[in-house]
């Protein structure tokens, strides 16, 4: 596999800076630089997969731990009881912008339906 080219990689691999709010084995959580909501957390897994549509069913465990992540961190940081979104982008249309696969913790604010 090729190293991780993507800003994220180089979060990951402490080239760029940014401070973490959760590091385990499989992933880390940071601050998203340009957040939508008072509360917007990135959980980053540390295995480098660049879009949703290259998962294998090896990887379920990878995405329930990242769900996890966010539920504790949204306890953690005071928002879970008020409420709080997860999304996950999908290539360019999706609103993929960092081909490294994460998952987007919002909350904070009220959610509007549909999301965009």
């Amino acid at each position: 596999m090729s190293e991780n080219p993507t800003i994220f990689g180089k979060i990951l691999r402490g080239e760029i800076p940014a401070p973490r709010l959760w590091d385990d084995e499989h992933c880390i959580a940071i601050r998203d630089i340009s957040p939508a909501a008072p509360h917007h957390l990135l959980i980053l897994p540390k295995r480098f997969i660049t879009t949703l549509d290259e998962l294998e069913a090896t990887d379920a465990p990878l995405l329930g731990h990242m769900v996890f992540v966010a539920t504790q961190l949204a306890k953690q940081l005071g928002f879970a009881e008020s409420g709080y979104r997860l999304v996950m982008n999908c290539g360019s249309l999706g609103g993929q912008s960092v081909f490294h696969i994460h998952l987007h913790l919002l909350g904070g604010r009220s959610m509007q339906w549909p999301p965009g």
